[in-house]
């Protein structure tokens, strides 16, 4: 069992939080509203958050609050069920059946329901009948497209209909092959109305990725787009799509969706003609804990895990989290920078589940500059804008000013996930997006598509931290013995169960890949593979993966805390650092850098990067070697793969090292290859 690492020290070093909220906005939030609701149905803890509490009386009240909702499932989840008026077709019989244990717990045994009616529910009003559900933009065009609550109805109502048509049913799985564009919401709406099983890949995914991931769940509908526009140029994928039909002889049906104007594949059906009816949607109740879509992990070393989420479970998460600790609701438009590859997309779905306008955009974030993302939340009118840390830094690193030349008055959030983000990273967002901006960094994972921690529109927010850990989470920090404790870096563990946790994975029918995922470590608790502190303040700060940390001279650090020292300097774009225990009982611990444009890594960088280290961190920071790499291989969702990296150097063959098909540029990883064959030379 491993023992934490040791980063900077976390002890509060900046008592004065960057952004305070307004007292009236807190006031109004839905959170406040939900605990006000809550206390007087439910027995939450009552305390008025009054205009001129103290940052301390505003933790407290949200920690009590917190407490009570992971104590108290029975009463949370029910309170959760209640405010946002979920339909259940069918009661269920308990909330959680007993007993309450992890793997498998049972959530609302005996209810019935559907995902989809309750994403669509806003539809129902008359007065939303014209307002946006989707704006939609790509890189070729100015101005959003705006798909209306009525309209997005309909075409769910048609498509689901023509599902039923084509012989799909519940428990089916449904796949598609899509950018991030209101075809793929509305087929996955189409596909939970019917009590189908959604999947998705990113059409940047080549065949052997996607097929890595579908063999596994044997769809019998495949979504397929012609191609993509991505970076200032059309991406062609047919030829991807033909390779995927051969390969899946499960399909009885694929639909064409012509983004580059090709017309439909023989054997194939045109989308635009299943969404042309006009017919009301039926939503099929299925139980609470039937399969929504299936995730996948990374899946760099061996096949992706196929990870199920329930649709039950999916929903009440996504309210809570939605409405809760975004603050979403009908006057907002919800942009998140993602793919469908990732389980960002299928958060940002979770808006219309909260009645808001979701921003889907297909394109780069960085094309045809770093700043186009700033670009379309200026366009859209985001309220609500989420992105990756890496995107913050970039701009930083370009010397953006979005706040300056752009109009971002409407946001009111900015949400950030993907890697932990470094507090340059909360200074900058600061200085140069606005400094009366409520920044949401949050942290959660594909395995329960959601937030373990994250924001809170009623507490402050301090330099390089996560404001909480969220409502229903029981999030702790456990040192090598499985004990809590705070203001010091230990494992992220969940104690206690949460709905949108998977139902399993994919043929893995004895549970016993799911077991060893999560519960190995602390047989019992959720295991998430983070390092974080959990502040005095409740406050929390994450520290990278502690499944690649660094151990040098007995102790152990994240990487994380290197990247944030070493990527603040305007030379490096981007770095990667791995620890290996060496046969003769040395330890290795090279630092890999990408220079940024026009930069030399000479004695002066290297010197300065080790002083860095050093001075910010400690000597056992300081790296044994630098080393310039043209580029760094990433997953497809765009994380650094340091363990495989790490085998790789180890002697590893690539093939066993890593799953080819799960890497972005596999010439990068091949260049660690070919250092190790180097360095085993006499």
């Amino acid at each position: 069992m491993s023992t934490p690492p040791t980063p900077q020290d976390q002890q509060h070093p900046h008592p004065e939080p960057l952004w305070r909220p307004d007292p009236a906005r807190a006031a109004a939030s839905r959170l406040v509203d939900f605990q006000r609701w809550a206390a007087a149905h439910h027995g939450a803890p009552a305390a008025p958050l009054a205009p001129t509490a103290t940052d301390t009386e505003a933790a407290t009240r949200y920690a009590d609050l917190h407490r009570w909702s992971t104590d108290d499932l029975t009463r949370f989840w029910t309170a959760v069920t209640e405010y946002f008026d979920v339909r259940f077709h069918t009661p269920p019989t308990a909330v959680l059946a007993e007993p309450a244990t992890m793997p498998g717990a049972k959530w609302f045994p005996g209810a019935t329901l559907n995902y989809a009616e309750h994403a669509l529910r806003a539809a129902e009003d008359p007065a939303n009948a014209d307002r946006p559900a989707l704006l939609h933009l790509d890189e070729r065009t100015t101005e959003p497209t705006a798909t209306t609550w009525s309209e997005l109805r309909r075409q769910v109502g048609s498509l689901a209909a023509a599902l039923r048509t084509l012989g799909v049913r519940p428990g089916d799985r449904v796949s598609a092959y899509l950018p991030n564009v209101p075809q793929a919401a509305v087929a996955l709406l189409a596909t939970a109305a019917v009590g189908a099983t959604w999947t998705s890949c990113a059409p940047d995914f080549g065949a052997r990725s996607v097929l890595d991931r579908l063999q596994q769940i044997e769809p019998t509908v495949l979504f397929a787009v012609d191609g993509y526009h991505y970076g200032g140029k059309d991406h062609d994928r047919t030829g991807v799509v033909a390779e995927l039909r051969r390969e899946l002889p499960t399909l009885r049906t694929v639909i064409h969706v012509p983004l580059l104007g090709t017309p439909a594949p023989e054997g194939t059906l045109r989308y635009d003609d299943l969404v042309s009816s006009d017919v009301e949607p039926a939503f099929e109740p299925v139980p609470f804990d039937h399969p929504l879509w299936v995730l996948y992990s990374s899946g760099t070393t061996g096949l992706p895990k196929a990870i199920v989420q329930s649709q039950g479970g999916i929903l009440v998460e996504h309210l809570k989290q939605a409405a809760l600790h975004l603050d979403l609701g009908p006057d907002d438009r919800f942009l998140w920078y993602t793919s469908t590859g990732w389980m960002m997309w299928n958060f940002l779905l979770a808006g219309l589940l909260t009645g808001s306008t979701v921003v889907t955009y297909d394109g780069s974030p960085g094309h045809p500059d770093t700043g186009a993302l700033w670009s379309v939340a200026a366009r859209t009118r985001a309220t609500v804008l989420g992105t990756s840390a890496a995107y913050v830094i970039a701009s930083r690193k370009a010397d953006l000013h979005p706040g300056r030349d752009l109009d971002l008055s409407a946001v009111r959030c900015l949400g950030t996930t993907g890697s932990p983000l470094p507090p340059d990273g909360f200074q900058w967002i600061y200085d140069e997006v606005e400094p009366d901006l409520w920044l949401a960094s949050v942290s959660g994972g594909t395995d329960v598509c959601s937030c373990f921690v994250g924001g809170v529109p009623t507490l402050p927010v301090h330099l390089g931290e996560i404001q909480a850990p969220c409502l229903g989470a029981a999030v702790e920090s456990w040192d090598a013995d499985g004990h809590p404790h705070t203001d010091t870096v230990g494992e992220l563990v969940v104690t206690k169960p949460l709905p949108s946790m998977p139902t399993g994975f994919w043929n893995d029918p004895d549970g016993h890949r799911y077991h060893d995922s999560y519960f190995d470590t602390y047989p019992g608790t959720w295991r998430h593979g983070d390092w974080i502190t959990a502040t005095s303040r409740g406050t929390v700060v994450i520290h990278g993966r502690s499944d690649s940390t660094l151990n040098r001279q007995g102790v152990r650090m994240g990487s994380a805390d290197i990247y944030e020292v070493v990527e603040r300097l305007p030379e490096i774009a981007e770095s990667l650092v791995i620890g290996l225990e060496e046969p003769d009982g040395g330890y290795w611990m090279p630092l890999f850098v990408v220079l940024a444009p026009g930069a030399e890594l000479d004695e002066d960088l290297t010197a300065r990067i080790r002083t860095s280290l050093r001075t910010e961190l400690s000597p056992r920071h300081v790296p044994d070697e630098v080393i310039t790499v043209a580029g760094l291989p990433h997953t497809l969702t765009g994380k650094r793969l340091e363990v495989p990296v790490k085998r790789l150097l180890g002697g590893t063959p690539l093939t066993r090292a890593v799953n080819p098909g799960s890497v972005d540029n596999l010439d990068h990883l091949r260049f660690f290859e070919r250092l190790a064959t180097t360095r085993k030379q006499p």
